[in-house]
């Protein structure tokens, strides 16, 4: 009787230890439980903020708030963006019944006259250099008769077109020089999605806002807004009369050009779209220089390949472009390309799409021979071809 008391007391005391070791391990070291269940996920924490006490202490960890403020990137940007107000006079014909014979027979011509009348719009423009050049949109100055610069310390002065490039919406204008603010010019080629990006303009006239937001996007096309297209995509609000204004990133600098939005209220719906600044610089500087763009051009029509094309073709995958057509006694027509060809690099480039083939190509200066890559007839084959100058704007052919 006694041993069995001995043994029941023992008994008793091992469950009484094995359930207080599971309180302990389940209170204070949950995860080993978990570890054994087998449903582990593994997730990386943040290490948790210092506490801030009385005494003044340097954290080693980095610190992810960012500047509480972006003032002094806009005081460094904003003197720079001008407001472009334009007029131009445009001629109103009289309703058709207001030139019938029988109802003139009637009340005479006075009713049936054209009558002339000025528009007015507005837009915005960055003062690139102090010799008085202005960068803004095409579409912003795009047939005016009249176009007036208003600066933001409120000088008002007139601006004359010293070329436009519609085939990007840029175009590039003069003011008078003297003691011009002007812009620092970054570079879009680095641009993360997620950097901090501001927007200065001047929306439906109201006069000079900067509104807040980030990279969405780089590299957009496929937009049908420009014959060239490489947008910088933006949540920062843009709204009709931002055209031409400055996307600016935290330092201050100039990345882009505001020209369009997406929207199907006519306001901000967190969509625009900037020109890089890269390729505003290089647009820039062919006006100024030369009065035009000059732009490489080889006479294909080229299409972007589907599945299905790239199945027929022999293809494994759809980067490439498939030569539609080929202008007759062009530079394409004499390098011997032809209908059909799969276009899958030039000059070592892969070519991904056909808005991409017509960026490369058009890069090219007049005269420039190119290496062309590309599939025939399910072979891969290589050519070379000699760029001309692109004709005038209106053909979508590269």
């Amino acid at each position: 009787m006694t041993l069995r008391k001995l043994l029941l007391f023992l008994l008793q005391t091992v469950t009484a230890g094995l359930a207080a070791a599971f309180l302990y391990i389940l209170v204070t070291q949950p995860e080993r439980l978990q570890h054994e269940s087998g449903n582990v996920v593994e997730v990386r924490e943040a290490s948790p903020t210092p506490a801030r006490t009385g005494a003044v202490t340097e954290s080693r960890q980095p610190d992810w708030r960012g500047p509480v403020s972006y003032a002094d990137a806009v005081a460094a940007a904003a003197p720079a963006v001008v407001n472009v107000h334009t007029a131009k006079v445009i001629t109103r014909r009289a309703h058709p019944l207001l030139e019938d014979p029988i109802f003139r027979h009637f009340f005479g011509d006075r009713l049936g006259k054209p009558r002339q009348e000025i528009e007015t719009s507005l837009g915005s423009g960055v003062i690139i250099s102090s010799q008085g050049y202005v960068l803004t949109n095409n579409h912003v100055i795009d047939g005016a008769d009249e176009i007036k610069v208003l600066l933001s310390d409120g000088r008002s002065t007139s601006a004359m077109v010293v070329g436009v490039d519609p085939e990007t919406d840029l175009a590039v204008l003069r003011i008078e020089p003297g003691d011009l603010p002007t812009v620092v010019i970054g570079s879009s080629r680095h641009l993360r999605v997620g950097d901090v990006a501001l927007a200065i303009g001047n929306p439906f006239g109201v006069g000079q806002t900067v509104t807040f937001g980030i990279i969405s996007a780089t590299g957009r096309d496929h937009l049908g807004i420009n014959t060239y297209e490489d947008f910088i995509q933006t949540d920062a609000a843009i709204n009709p009369g931002n055209s031409g204004g400055a996307l600016i990133n935290a330092r201050g600098e100039l990345v882009g050009i505001n020209s369009a939005i997406y929207s199907r209220s006519g306001g901000s719906q967190g969509i625009g779209f900037a020109i890089p600044v890269n390729l505003a610089k290089d647009v820039m500087r062919q006006i100024i220089e030369q009065g035009r763009v000059v732009r490489g051009w080889l006479g294909i029509e080229a299409q972007d390949l589907t599945p299905q094309l790239a199945e027929s073709f022999g293809i494994h995958d759809t980067d490439g472009v498939l030569i539609a057509g080929v202008l007759r006694d062009g530079p394409a027509d004499t390098a011997g390309i032809l209908p059909g060809d799969v276009v899958t690099s030039i000059d070592g480039t892969p070519v991904q799409d056909s808005q991409q083939a017509m960026n490369i190509i058009s890069e090219k200066s007049p005269d420039t021979v190119i290496h062309i890559g590309g599939v025939r007839k399910g072979r891969p084959y290589t050519t070379r071809a000699k760029v001309i100058q692109r004709p005038s704007a209106g053909r979508i052919d590269e």
